[in-house]
């Protein structure tokens, strides 16, 4: 029986709106959807390859086809979970974080990039509690390890993605899906929250993923 699985974004939760809008249409469906809390109660040592294992040891354990739906850096978990886990057969992703160090560091500028690396964390802001947290310098060093170009997996993917988006660019999206003919993008009237978009977003995967009423 295939299985369903939501990733939510960097410093988000599975209590964020999407998280919580998808699980409520999947559930009107009686189908469901599985959202791990990707901070683990240790939002400091996280990390893109503690994502990556988690998902494998929590919600890839069996052999059935599962579809992974990831949003922003939960999107770019999903890409790579597509990559290493034959399972995988379906990919949704919402404003994938592709390019994610490219966009993200240049914003902290120098001087607090510098900061970060000599003193090993960095205090961010967390959406889901809503307040600044701390975040090892690991983040980045373990980011750096992964190249897009190895996603090469054909494994069918739709990707929705805000032309608006101020946090990663649209073109991020455009680049990976131009070399791969396996990707479908959707570009949006939205920014990178997507939160006016949500019932296109759903009615879109509800179509990728042929999902019917009961």
């Amino acid at each position: 029986m295939e299985s369903y699985i939501y990733l939510h974004g960097f410093a988000s939760s599975p209590q964020s709106n999407k998280a919580r809008y998808l699980r409520d249409r999947f559930q009107a469906l009686r189908l469901n959807l599985n959202s791990p809390d990707l901070n683990q109660s240790d939002f400091f040592h996280l990390t893109l390859t503690r994502q990556i294992q988690q998902v494998q040891t929590e919600c890839l354990a069996t052999q059935a086809p599962v579809t992974v739906i990831g949003s922003s850096f939960g999107g770019l978990t999903a890409a790579w979970l597509g990559e290493k886990q034959d399972h995988v057969h379906r990919l949704v992703l919402l404003a994938p974080a592709f390019q994610f160090l490219a966009h993200w560091l240049p914003k902290l500028g120098a001087e607090q990039l510098q900061q970060w690396q000599d003193q090993q964390h960095l205090s961010v802001y967390h959406y889901s509690s809503q307040q600044m947290q701390p975040l090892s310098y690991r983040f980045v060093t373990d980011a750096e390890q992964y190249s897009e170009n190895q996603l090469q997996r054909p494994v069918p993917t739709l990707i929705l993605h805000g032309v608006h988006d101020d946090v990663i660019p649209i073109q991020a999206s455009r680049d990976y899906a131009v070399q791969r003919p396996w990707v479908q993008l959707v570009e949006l009237d939205s920014d990178h929250a997507l939160d006016t978009a949500k019932d296109e977003i759903w009615q879109a995967i509800k179509q990728f993923c042929r999902l019917k009423e009961r």
